[in-house]
């Protein structure tokens, strides 16, 4: 673990982070079913001149990323509102773009999925119907910066199966979890 948990209010965002393909979306789902809160899909979020940019291969700019990261932030903050706690999937691949999620959302905790370039290009090949696909990987590996020093969160490995990695994570995030008690009558 990079940082210190928060501790867990009925305000914790945990993101789900990594390049395209790593796993997300899935991962992001199934935290937020085992936790029974709300989840966000970040590309949800994309304008649709981001969604035009990647689909053609191209790479996003800081200045294409903020707006987008602050409406993912909004849902976020929604989600956590009406479901008590939030689950987002997003690449968040820079720190910059971390602080402006940790700004919007304090109490964030990052989940980041790394691999192996070579499963996730696996993994993209076989993707369909989704605007980002392995042409933007080399992209993504080079921006990507893990997590660092002081940033609340852990790593997964994703060659691991997808339970193996829910309950990974649930075990890295209990000490975040605020305990539950019982009322006896």
């Amino acid at each position: 673990m990079q940082g210190e948990l928060p501790s867990a209010s009925g305000e914790t965002a945990i993101v789900v982070m990594g390049v395209c393909g790593a796993g997300k979306s899935l991962l992001a789902n199934r935290l937020a079913d085992r936790l029974g809160v709300g989840m966000v899909e970040a590309d949800d979020f994309h304008s649709p001149e981001n969604k035009r940019k990647m689909a053609a291969g191209k790479a996003l700019t800081d200045a294409d990323r903020m707006p987008w990261l602050d409406a993912v932030s909004l849902a976020a903050k929604l989600q956590i509102y009406c479901a008590g706690g939030a689950v987002i999937a997003c690449s968040s691949l820079k720190r910059a773009y971390r602080d402006r999620l940790r700004a919007a959302l304090p109490s964030c905790i990052f989940v980041h999925l790394a691999g192996e370039r070579g499963l996730i290009a696996e993994r993209l090949g076989g993707r369909q119907g989704h605007f980002v696909g392995e042409t933007l990987l080399d992209s993504q590996l080079t921006t990507l910066e893990p997590l660092q020093a002081g940033e609340a969160g852990f790593s997964l490995d994703i060659s691991r199966p997808v339970d193996e990695l829910v309950d990974k994570a649930m075990k890295e995030l209990r000490p975040a979890r605020p305990p539950r008690t019982t009322i006896a009558s």
